[in-house]
Parts: structure tokens; C-alpha cells; sequence
């Protein structure tokens, strides 16, 4: 009798437990389904976000009239087309100049002008064009070397500063023809008016609105091509001022080295 007891006990125990774990992976598979529904709202929320931020982007673009604002978006196109290409270009013309001016002195040190100039050929860059063109005519004096210098600089810094005025017309360009676009949008509102032989505020307000999209579009480009620009502007003073410092030591080593 008391094994029968013992049994039932045992019995009553293990369907307890099974019981219990029963509803710990049922509770664990809720808060799954909970987190995993929560996670999927959030992603729709993100979504619906962005798709309504480049719908009202688009929508503002097509009220403020696709004449004037597509020849600003084009001058936002375009300057944005000539300014990644500076960066590029000017990134690639920056170069370590000391370590330039002490493989040029340790090679004319060592295998004369022919292997100074070696080192400037296979180097990349303004300075190592400058070091070329100074040592080719370092056999004629150093007179003759300062003036290939000066003159071969003002190339470079033609190169250097090629397609800034285009970035500037830009700049310049955008606003006005978005306050273009604002005064002809102010002249078709009135017109309404007139038409309509009543001052509507409703009318007159929509047109302003549409009128001086333009006019912000136009200066959203402008500030956008002006961060460029001034990165840009900065960029090439700076090689143009290392160009000037390497020149006048390239000048003292061929002194040294005569």
C-alpha cells in the first residue's frame, strides 16, 4: 500500500513538472512573438518615415514648378559633378614634400641631376613637376632654374584651380534663378487674382507658397556647393603654399649641391 502511495506521489510530482515547463515555453514563445511583432513595427515605422520624407521632397519639388526647379537641380548636378572631381584630382596631387626633397637631394648626392630628376619623374603630383621642370635647365644657372620655376608654378596652379569658376557660377546661379522662379510665380498669383476678380486669401496664399519654393530651393543648392567650395579653396592654397616652401628649398639644395 505505502509503494502504491509512494507511485501516485512520484506520478502526481512528474505531471507537475511537465506541467511547469509546459507553461515556461508557452510564456517564453509569447514574449517571442511579442518582440518579434514590436520589431516589425518599428521597421514599418522607419519605412513609412523615409518614404513620406522623399514623397514630401517630391511633392514640394513638382509644386515649385519643374522649369526653374529643374535647372537648379541641374546646377546642384552639376556642381556637385565638379566638386567630387577637384577632391579627387587635389587629394592625389597632395604629397609628402619633405620626404620628396630628401630622396631629390640624396639622388643628386649620389647619381647627379639624371637621377634627380628619375625621382621626380616616377613621383605623382605638382611639386615633383616643378623639381623636373627646375632641374632639366639646373646646367644653364640658377637664374634660369628660379624662372622655370615661377613660370611652371603658375601652370600648376592654373591646373589646380581648373573648374572652380564653374563651382562659383553655380553658387551664384542657383539663388537667382530661384528668386526668378518666385517673382514669376508672384506675377502668375496675381494674375489669378485678377482673373478671379477677388482678392482669395486662400488663392493668394497657395501662390506665394508655390512661388518662393523656388527661391528655397535655390538657396539649399547654393550653401550646398559653398561647403565645397571653400573645402576646396582651402585645399589648394594649401599645395600652392607647400609648392612655393619645396621650390625655394629645391633652390638651396642645388646651391648646396653645386
Amino acid at each position: 500500500m505505502s509503494n502504491l502511495t509512494i507511485f501516485a506521489q512520484d506520478t502526481t510530482t512528474t505531471e507537475e513538472v511537465v506541467t511547469t515547463e509546459t507553461v515556461i515555453e508557452e510564456e517564453t514563445s509569447t514574449d517571442e512573438v511579442v518582440e518579434n511583432e514590436t520589431t516589425e513595427e518599428n521597421s514599418t515605422e522607419v519605412v513609412t518615415k523615409e518614404e513620406t520624407f522623399h514623397q514630401i521632397i517630391k511633392q514640394k519639388f513638382m509644386e515649385g514648378g519643374p522649369e526653374f526647379m529643374g535647372i537648379v537641380l541641374l546646377c546642384l548636378i552639376l556642381g556637385l559633378a565638379l566638386a567630387i572631381e577637384r577632391i579627387i584630382y587635389l587629394n592625389m596631387a597632395t604629397i609628402n614634400s619633405d620626404k620628396l626633397l630628401n630622396d631629390v637631394e640624396s639622388a643628386l648626392k649620389s647619381g647627379g641631376v639624371d637621377a634627380a630628376k628619375d625621382v621626380c619623374r616616377n613621383t605623382k603630383g605638382p611639386i615633383a613637376s616643378i623639381f623636373y621642370q627646375g632641374l632639366d635647365r639646373s646646367n644653364e644657372g640658377l637664374e634660369q632654374v628660379e624662372k622655370s620655376i615661377v613660370a611652371y608654378g603658375s601652370v600648376q596652379m592654373g591646373l589646380l584651380e581648373k573648374g572652380l569658376s564653374w563651382i562659383s557660377l553655380f553658387i551664384a546661379l542657383a539663388p537667382m534663378l530661384g528668386f526668378m522662379g518666385t517673382v514669376i510665380g508672384m506675377i502668375g498669383a496675381f494674375d489669378s487674382i485678377e482673373a478671379a476678380g477677388d482678392i482669395s486669401p486662400s488663392l493668394v496664399a497657395g501662390g506665394i507658397k508655390v512661388a518662393l519654393l523656388t527661391t528655397v530651393f535655390g538657396l539649399i543648392v547654393a550653401m550646398i556647393l559653398q561647403v565645397f567650395y571653400n573645402y576646396l579653396i582651402s585645399k589648394v592654397d594649401s599645395i600652392v603654399n607647400d609648392m612655393e616652401d619645396s621650390s625655394i628649398k629645391l633652390v638651396d639644395i642645388l646651391v648646396n649641391n653645386k
